[in-house]
């Protein structure tokens, strides 16, 4: 998928695969030009020609919210008391030193430990666009590139979400390092990202919008009609924390749920990020608007962020998804659990969530949020995304393959094949050899860099 050409025709047997009704026995999957040509179930032995995939197979899982760059600070900042805010002063130091280069090699780490863990599609959503003091690179979309380049060699198709970022909260001009994430003007933004057209497979070049305290209210349309009109994802992040909530009230006398309404940004095709603190009535106005929800629900409890009310956003017509966001895991098999389990310490109710539909949230509703509809599931013309755990681990002792998302984790993937091109095999990236030592020395320059 990530070079030209189109990937050789194969077959695949599957000791288990997870078609539309759950795990089927002995499934035959064959594929040409990336895409899958052929599913049949009960199909017998093994065939001499084919690949033998020995375990469940799940389709492409999907990561629909990431910043690559936050995968820095990865156990640094646990022992620390504070909240959001103060990690965000941490965040910021590590944006101060990445270029276009060390950036590169950041994520192309950490896309790498996503397709380890399953992860056939990530949603990047980036902000940190120009050099140090906010200028220019010669090329002005030279981060963007990088990390295009990046997922291409970690072997993951990338929807890069352009984000726009011009306010440090409600009317404030950027300061300090924000000064690298804004292009001064929603046309200046909107000029950089039409300009950006990359040379790899696998890309989708989409947009986004910071928050309501990052891109004034003026500014919202031109955001707004540059997704619609390019047929692309719209990603924002909404309500992630009370004093964005507060602060918008204050200024505006709306929530940040109503004034993105009124704006006209809540649709089929955007995604709100996190949505941990809306009122009930922005509960009704996210489902009945046809926008989805991304859940992080490790990110959320590591930055002390809150429990969102999943349960709730479900029910009112929301279209869950999930994204590891900060990176303080990345293990899309926990965030599906996450999901439940809060929602669990939320309600001291049990059940709110089937496994099909977590399996759901990790794979089909995320890579439709992601602009790839046609991947997240094993069927006749889809893209040919298949991620194959082992069942020969204790965890997996005694437990039904219908509930399979619930026992598994990333350490249980064995073999990815993303766009019918295979990506991990027997556990071990085919691509980036030493993904763990790229990571640990990319971090170590970063963070010992002047």
């Amino acid at each position: 998928m990530t070079g030209k050409g189109q990937p050789e025709p194969m077959t695949y047997w599957c000791e288990w695969a997870w078609l539309a009704d759950g795990p089927a026995a002995n499934v035959l999957v064959e594929t040409d030009g990336g895409r899958i040509t052929g599913v049949t179930a009960d199909a017998g032995a093994c065939p001499p020609r084919a690949r033998r995939l020995n375990g469940l197979t799940l389709p492409g899982l999907s990561n629909v919210h990431s910043h690559a760059f936050h995968r820095a600070l990865r156990g640094r900042t646990a022992d620390q008391r504070g909240t959001f805010w103060t990690w965000r002063d941490r965040m910021y130091r590590v944006a101060e030193r990445l270029d276009p280069d060390s950036y590169y090699r950041l994520a192309r780490g950490v896309y790498a430990e996503m397709a380890l863990a399953g992860i056939t599609a990530v949603g990047e959503f980036h902000y940190l666009h120009h050099a140090p003091g906010g200028g220019a690179y010669d090329d002005p979309n030279a981060m963007s590139a990088a990390l295009v380049r990046a997922a291409s060699e970690a072997g993951i198709r990338i929807t890069l979400l352009d984000t726009c970022y011009l306010s440090s909260g409600f009317g404030p001009p950027v300061e300090g390092v924000q000064a690298r994430f804004s292009d001064g003007t929603v046309e200046s933004w909107a000029e950089r990202v039409e300009d950006f057209e990359p040379d790899h497979d696998g890309v989708l070049v989409g947009t986004a919008l910071h928050s309501v305290r990052a891109v004034p209210r003026a500014a919202m349309p031109t955001v707004r009609d540059f997704a619609h009109t390019r047929g692309v994802p719209l990603h924002l992040h909404l309500s992630e924390q009370r004093a964005e909530n507060d602060a918008c009230l204050a200024v505006t006398g709306r929530t940040p749920t109503q004034l993105l309404d009124e704006e006209g940004l809540l649709r089929a095709g955007t995604t709100a990020v996190h949505a941990t603190h809306p009122a009930p009535a922005d509960v009704a106005r996210l489902g009945r608007s046809g926008t989805g929800v991304c859940l992080c629900p490790t990110t959320e409890s590591d930055l002390a962020d809150g429990i969102g009310p999943a349960d709730e956003l479900a029910v009112a017509g929301c279209a869950l998804s999930l994204g590891s966001d900060g990176h303080s895991v990345i293990d899309p098999f926990e965030e599906a659990r996450a999901v439940e389990s809060t929602m669990r310490l939320r309600s001291e109710v049990r059940g709110h969530f089937s496994t099909g539909e977590l399996t759901s949230m990790a794979t089909s509703a995320g890579h439709r949020a992601l602009g790839w509809p046609d991947a997240g599931h094993i069927e006749l013309g889809g893209r040919a995304d298949l991620v194959t755990l082992s069942l020969d681990s204790a965890r997996f002792a005694g437990v039904p393959l219908s509930s399979a998302v619930l026992a598994a984790g990333s350490a249980d993937v064995r073999e990815v094949v993303v766009d019918g091109v295979p990506v991990v095999r027997d556990g071990a990236h085919l691509r980036v050899s030493d993904a763990a030592g790229e990571l640990s020395a990319s971090i170590g320059d970063l963070l010992e860099a002047p």
